[in-house]
């Protein structure tokens, strides 16, 4: 081989590693970015996830100290109901002292049943509102990465 075609081989070979190697330090740079998004993403969603279990953890406190509040009246009303009847003077009027004791505990019940089911979902929608955005997030992430 002559010298000038030896000379434009080295050349040729020197410019290709100076291509690979500005193609592969861009690759690098650009997975790396793309790393860092998935890394933030990562962290926002952990963030999401606890402060989603400690709004859960508060409304599950709430309902239990309500169903406690409720259990504890419940009760007392029925020793008072209890105490009425058996204090009675005629069985016509223990009769109506067991009645109203009757529809007065349903109406508790029911009112009870409603507003425990209201802490409910109000509960979970508090619960699951630091989810809201984490799938557009992700798309914005991944969109984000694919582009750089």
């Amino acid at each position: 081989m002559s010298k000038a075609k030896t000379a434009t081989a080295a050349a040729s070979a020197e410019t290709v590693l100076e291509n690979g190697a500005v193609a592969m330090k861009t690759g690098l740079e650009k997975a790396l970015k793309g790393y860092d998004a998935f890394v933030g993403y990562s962290k926002e969603t952990a963030d999401a996830v606890t402060k989603s279990a400690t709004v859960a953890g508060k409304g599950i406190e709430t309902i239990n100290g309500e169903i406690y509040s409720y259990s504890k009246q419940s009760i007392e009303d029925a020793v008072t109901a209890t105490k009425a009847v058996l204090g009675s003077k005629s069985v016509h009027e223990a009769f109506e002292f067991q009645t109203d004791y009757a529809k007065s505990a349903f109406e508790a019940y029911v009112g009870q049943l409603s507003k425990i089911g209201e802490l409910a979902t109000s509960a979970t929608k508090e619960t699951f509102e630091p989810f809201k955005g984490r799938v557009q997030a992700w798309l914005d992430t991944v969109q984000s990465v694919r582009a750089s």
